[in-house]
């Protein structure tokens, strides 16, 4: 069933195939598609089944996703990533369970290439999930429920129903239009990470919810519009940004070099059993990020 009253907003940053694959998946359910490539390096061809919106300067996820909204009629919008796979059925599925919540934001169930399920579901971030995640000693232990959720994953969502959360991670948004241009649409200063977070932080506040919706999923691929070497240093500075903009910045930084601090020491120890780790390197890393300075690849650890 194809639908006319949505438009489906692709993201588009170098490798042109999976995004041509997506189009493709996505041509017999959807009458409105577009992609929206962000200055890539190789400029994406046209489509067929889509319209190429070209932008003229690279500016990140929440900024390709605005040039795609300025672009829509429709009353929804699907914001997909571009190395997703999804079912013949996807659109008109996730369109049907969240019905019942709209206005609202709704997230479709992720799985990995083999399966796993990821955490869409997430409480709004504190300075202690974000200090939890920082330290390596806990990162054993992060498989246990009790880990998840101090670092912020809403276990409950993770069932097949539909279930309310704080946000949704970004992957597959689909997003009432007339809400997301009232609340002035995503935050461009977020280059990558986070924008979603503050995005649905601020419809809440005119009570649009986010839901994810258990009974239909996807496959995500991981990282196909992103450098990979780079994807810590824009995550902790897009959450060092979120924590400017909405209060708690400087107790955020203090806690980090005081986690580093503490990685620091086990790191040191680990070494001294033999270890392959260089300690100095590390917590020199992990204060350039928190100081928000570049640094292309982490050490050893």
């Amino acid at each position: 069933m194809v639908t006319s009253s949505l438009t489906v907003i692709i993201p588009h940053y170098g490798d042109a195939r999976p995004t041509r694959a997506l189009v493709a998946c996505l041509a017999d359910q959807c009458a409105h598609i577009i992609i929206v490539d962000d200055a890539s390096p190789t400029p994406m061809a046209e489509v067929k089944g889509a319209r190429v919106v070209r932008r003229g300067k690279n500016g990140g996820f929440g900024s390709a996703v605005n040039s795609g909204m300025a672009q829509v009629d429709t009353e929804l919008a699907l914001i997909l990533n571009s190395d997703l796979e999804v079912g013949p059925s996807f659109i008109a599925d996730l369109v049907t369970a969240a019905a019942p919540w709209q206005p609202t934001v709704a997230s479709p169930r992720v799985l990995s290439p083999y399966g796993q399920p990821d955490w869409v579901g997430r409480h709004f971030p504190t300075v202690e999930h974000q200090v939890v995640e920082w330290l390596t000693p806990l990162a054993r232990w992060r498989h246990l429920p009790m880990l998840h959720e101090a670092v912020g994953h809403d276990t409950r969502a993770m069932g097949s129903g539909v279930t309310p959360v704080d946000w949704v991670m970004g992957a597959a948004l689909l997003i009432p239009v007339e809400q997301f241009r009232a609340v002035g649409g995503f935050d461009e200063r977020y280059f990558m990470n986070v924008e979603e977070i503050d995005l649905q932080r601020r419809l809440r506040e005119i009570r649009v919810p986010s839901v994810v919706v258990g009974s239909v999923s996807v496959v995500h691929e991981g990282g196909g519009s992103s450098d990979p070497a780079r994807r810590r240093q824009w995550l902790v500075s897009s959450r060092l940004e979120y924590a400017r903009k909405w209060g708690g910045i400087h107790r955020l930084g203090s806690a980090l070099v005081a986690a580093s601090v503490v990685n620091l020491g086990v790191n040191a120890a680990r070494r001294a059993g033999g270890r392959h780790v260089a300690p100095i390197d590390v917590w020199r890393y992990e204060l350039q990020l928190i100081q928000g300075r570049r640094r292309e690849q982490p050490p050893a650890s």
